[in-house]
């Protein structure tokens, strides 16, 4: 099964992770996932790979419209608000830290912020996307993804700084080592 099918096959997992990072939840994840390749498939004629291109091949990729499909479905479920967030769920990391604190630490910081902070570090971050992917993606200018990033980086330094507690209730011990900006 090569061709459309056998990317999307291939791009599941990391579709997955992606989907762990928006919902925080394995169960939601799953349905998010699920409801993306279903879509794919159905309006698998809008998707046009661009003559030469690869299938992951920056903004014109299969990847970048999957998870674009991705961020439209979880939007839609939002606002809808059939979707419940479990907070206290965190996501898998596929390589886990050294330090189970600190790995327990990063996933509240990051289950913490906003819906539109979340999804432009995890594209930008995790994914590996330019800005102008990522903006391609959820729709919005270069300018938003830029400042949404500034902001999503510094509300994980002051979480991980523990100079605020994040919003679970959990208790910070002492501040971590301060992250200094190097010009």
């Amino acid at each position: 099964m090569d061709g459309f099918e056998g990317q999307l096959i291939a791009l599941a997992p990391r579709l997955r992770r992606h989907a762990r990072g928006l919902t925080s939840d394995a169960a939601q994840a799953d349905d998010l996932v699920q409801d993306t390749l279903e879509r794919a498939l159905r309006y698998r004629w809008r998707f046009r790979l661009r003559p030469g291109a690869w299938w992951g091949d920056g903004a014109d990729g299969l990847l970048p419209w999957l998870l674009t499909l991705m961020h439209r479905l979880r939007l839609n479920a939002v606002r809808r608000k059939d979707l419940v967030v479990a907070m206290e769920t965190l996501p898998e990391v596929s390589a886990p830290a050294t330090d189970p604190g600190l790995r327990r630490d990063l996933l509240q910081a990051l289950t913490a912020l906003p819906e539109a902070q979340r999804a432009v570090l995890l594209l930008v971050s995790l994914e590996q996307f330019t800005y102008a992917e990522a903006a391609h993606v959820l729709n919005v200018p270069v300018g938003t993804v830029m400042s949404r990033l500034a902001r999503a980086r510094e509300h994980m330094r002051t979480l991980l700084d523990g100079t605020v507690k994040p919003q679970h209730g959990a208790q910070a011990t002492e501040p971590a080592t301060t992250l200094q900006r190097v010009k």
